[in-house]
């Protein structure tokens, strides 16, 4: 076995305060006076049918937000021929990068450790966030080839946000339309892919977190605002009782996109329509409507802050895999992996078989 160690981070972090277990439902308040917490994440890769020269690329913790998101680290080891970090100099996006000669069969697993604490914006209260720079403002701006800015987005976008008079209000307004207009299909594979000018023009704005989030990141930056996917997985239950919303232990199909909108004063602003809809369909008793106080209770707060029981992998859009030959995915929150016959399927456990795992830890400062 080859190992080789990114050292842990301890990052000026208070030891993580132990939540209490929860008991009934509690107001969804997600608040950063609730503390930091800490979490160790395994990813352990397996390639069940490999052909000829074997490739991987697992997500790695890549932001580094000191109000609510610090990497500490990651481990690897393996059997890979060769395995080393690399960095998407666009976005900042971290992978773990592996190959394997013709004849073995890949084994490889992976270790972070995150600290994270609960967002919550006070948009009554400006505050003295930085501006955004020329580079951020282009960057999460701009057209990607699943979020197009242009035609029935463009129009879309317009309609939604007449009206409004500031970027709060077209931000909030485009996050209203859509919670109210789409829905969370379950027979979506994975987390969707995102491709919001197809959902727009075939009316069809069903699907999950990748799909739902896209759409409003789409129509914000249509509408001039900067905004951005931010792509992870849940690592905990939701301390406020909702099942919908965590998940602990294996959390190997706990992959959850959300979103973020810049706004002027606030900086980064989190949003998760996604989340609501989430609710809406799974959240006991099932099929709860929009006026379902479990569900006003989420989409109140899930516009302006997020419960942390979550990691935060990237925001990158259209990202080339280094080394392959010549993939370029939608976005990087599952693992990734190529043979001879081509791109594995991320969601197919037959040939691409994965497990990831989370538990929560405490550091010392």
């Amino acid at each position: 076995m080859q190992r080789r160690e990114f050292l842990w981070t301890s990052a000026a972090l208070a030891a993580g305060a132990m939540w209490p277990a929860h008991r009934g439902m509690a107001a969804f308040n997600p608040s950063p006076d609730n503390g930091w917490r800490s979490f160790e994440v395994t990813l352990r890769v397996e390639v069940l049918k490999p052909e000829g020269a074997t490739r991987i690329w697992l997500p790695l913790p890549s932001m580094q937000e000191q109000d609510w998101i610090r990497p500490m680290g990651s481990l690897w080891q393996g059997n890979a021929a060769h395995a080393r970090l690399l960095r998407n100099p666009e976005y900042g996006a971290e992978m773990l990068y592996a190959e394997w000669a013709p004849g073995e069969k890949p084994v490889l697993e992976v270790t972070s450790r995150i600290a994270t604490r609960d967002r919550a914006i006070d948009l009554a209260r400006p505050g003295q966030a930085a501006p955004l720079s020329r580079a951020d403002r282009r960057l999460y701006t701009r057209a990607t080839t699943l979020l197009p800015t242009d035609g029935i987005v463009k129009k879309t976008a317009l309609d939604i946000t007449r009206g409004a008079k500031t970027d709060e209000a077209r931000a909030r307004a485009i996050y209203e339309w859509v919670v109210d207009n789409t829905f969370r299909n379950p027979t979506t594979r994975g987390c969707g892919l995102g491709d919001i000018r197809t959902m727009l023009i075939t009316g069809d704005l069903s699907g999950k977190c990748a799909d739902l989030n896209a759409l409003y990141v789409g129509l914000a930056r249509a509408a001039g605002l900067p905004a951005r996917d931010v792509y992870g997985i849940r690592v905990a239950d939701s301390r406020f009782g909702y099942k919908s919303l965590g998940k602990s232990g294996d959390i190997s199909k706990a992959q959850h996109c959300r979103a973020e909108v810049w706004l002027s004063g606030f900086g980064w602003v989190p949003v998760d329509p996604a989340d609501v809809r989430k609710v809406v369909l799974e959240e006991q008793p099932g099929g709860l409507s929009l006026t379902d106080d479990k569900v006003i209770d989420v989409r109140k707060r899930l516009f302006g802050a997020w419960e942390m029981n979550w990691l935060a992998y990237n925001t990158a859009h259209d990202l080339p895999l280094p080394g392959s030959r010549k993939v370029t995915v939608p976005f990087l929150m599952y693992p990734q992996g190529e043979t001879a016959a081509g791109l594995l399927d991320s969601l197919d456990p037959g040939t691409f078989s994965y497990r990831i795992t989370s538990q929560e830890i405490t550091t010392q400062s």
